[in-house]
């Protein structure tokens, strides 16, 4: 299975930026499409940005302009440039693996909350 660990969550003022990082460790990162979603209390998770095995992304109307995701294979890690943060950012932020024929795969999550 594979494990995944997200990072650089926090609190920062609206207009300001973050950066996420899931790393993941187990099995072959670069055979995983990725994705970042997350869940504000009281709402249900909703998908933020994924990008498939080959580099291709596709984003939320929500984050588009504001936020990046990218992957290294190379280390084996995701993440999330989010850049002019909302307060209505504020969530937990939280990674995904999948490939076929497998369960998918999440991270344990990790805070951002954006004051205005």
């Amino acid at each position: 299975q594979v494990q995944l660990v997200e990072s650089g969550g926090g609190l920062v003022q609206a207009g300001g930026s973050l950066r996420l990082s899931c790393a993941a460790s187990g099995r072959t990162f670069s055979n995983y499409a990725m994705g970042w979603f997350r869940q504000a209390p009281g709402k249900e998770r909703e998908l933020v940005a994924d990008i498939t095995r080959g580099g291709s992304t596709k984003y939320a109307d929500f984050v588009k302009g504001r936020f990046i995701i990218s992957r290294d294979n190379a280390k084996n890690t995701l993440y999330l440039q989010m850049n002019d943060l909302k307060p209505e950012d504020t969530a937990v932020y939280y990674c995904k693996g999948e490939r076929p024929f497998d369960l998918p795969y999440w991270g344990q999550g990790t805070q951002v909350t954006v004051s205005p």
